[in-house]
């Protein structure tokens, strides 16, 4: 595990000691907590931290292992000991998303005004929702400014957001397939994949917790639906093709190709680590994400660095371009580059050849 930041344990912080916080709608959260993990160590300057922001079913585990794990933080490829986001060299903070279901204040967690779990009631949020709890767990850090903000899809909406927020808090700003507006077809993948979730009888008017059951058939369903979207059609046919389990015998109307059984077990999997609550309200503000005219007249000062993927077609690179264009516009100074990879979306999370030299270059 040379390369590895070895074994690692999520933190908490409360965020609200010094008041609540105030959501974009109005709404109050009396009492905010934060998970979040750090690899590295900060500099007595305090100049060398580096933000990474999680896409939408992530969570604070980056890099390196828990005690007892089977596997690594999500982004642990990037992440460590000479690895593009160097440890040895940078301070890394990694937070899990306000209204998340893994350690940060969301529908799970208890109101401190009634003594009950949120549930439906969790407000709706916004991603400078998600972005004003990094900036207090930065405060709460003692850090005034980035050295950079690292994100993937969802993160890199994040790390858009707070540029456009703090214009002066982030010097390098690195956004790997994140979009600045989602196309009508996206909101119509992620319409079908919460209607899954609110018509599932158990879903119980979002009270399911109150009455001993979960959504699962919904949240399932939605969960194949949405990991369709981040693969790619190449990568689905040199896996699976028309394999099938049953070897030519009769045809039936249950799970029988290859590829069906795959998404099976990816709708079942994530049933163990996410909840239908959180997956509603973290999807919602991406469909409304509009920073570009939310923040007209804003020009950050922070260097941002492009990545899209030939084969990613939920946010392909007419995404990264608008983006581009938008921040060339305003005299920002702006680099994409397209990098050719068989995955789909989810390139972000793996190797193809290229990408991670130029996250290490855009660090540099």
């Amino acid at each position: 595990m040379s390369d590895s930041v070895g074994v690692v344990a999520t933190q908490r912080a409360v965020l609200t000691q010094d008041g609540p916080l105030e959501l974009e709608s109005g709404a109050v959260l009396p009492e905010v907590e934060v998970a979040f993990e750090t690899y590295g160590v900060l500099s007595p300057d305090r100049d060398n931290a580096v933000f990474v922001c999680h896409a939408l079913t992530g969570d604070a585990h980056a890099a390196g292992w828990h005690e007892g794990a089977h596997r690594p933080g999500w982004w642990d490829n990037l992440i460590g000991p000479g690895k593009a986001v160097d440890t040895d060299r940078f301070f890394v903070v990694s937070a899990n998303l306000l209204g998340g279901c893994s350690g940060t204040t969301g529908p799970l967690s208890i109101d401190p005004r009634t003594g009950r779990p949120y549930g439906p009631d969790f407000p709706a949020l916004d991603m400078a929702d998600l972005v004003g709890v990094h900036r207090r767990l930065l405060d709460h850090l003692g850090i005034e400014r980035l050295h950079a903000a690292v994100g993937g899809s969802l993160g890199g909406m994040q790390v858009l957001e707070w540029a456009l927020e703090e214009p002066d808090r982030i010097d390098r700003a690195v956004l790997v397939a994140a979009s600045s507006r989602l196309t009508t077809e996206n909101i119509a993948f992620s319409s079908v994949a919460r209607t899954a979730i609110l018509e599932d009888p158990d879903y119980r008017d979002g009270r399911y917790g109150e009455h001993g059951v979960t959504p699962r058939h919904g949240l399932k369903v939605a969960r194949m639906l949405a990991h369709i979207t981040y693969v790619s059609e190449a990568s689905l046919a040199d896996k699976f093709g028309h394999a099938r389990d049953s070897h030519g015998s009769a045809k039936r109307l249950g799970a029988d190709f290859e590829v069906e059984h795959y998404l099976q077990h990816q709708g079942n999997s994530f049933l163990e680590r996410f909840d239908a609550l959180s997956y509603l309200h973290l999807t919602r503000p991406m469909d409304y994400f509009d920073p570009f005219t939310e923040h007209p007249r804003i020009r950050p000062s922070t260097r941002f660095h492009l990545l899209s993927f030939d084969s990613d077609w939920r946010f392909p690179t007419s995404h990264s371009l608008r983006i581009r264009d938008q921040l060339a516009a305003r005299g920002v100074r702006v680099e994409h580059t397209e990098v050719a990879s068989p995955w789909g979306h989810d390139s972000f999370l793996l190797e193809p050849p290229g990408y991670h030299d130029l996250v290490r270059a855009a660090l540099a």
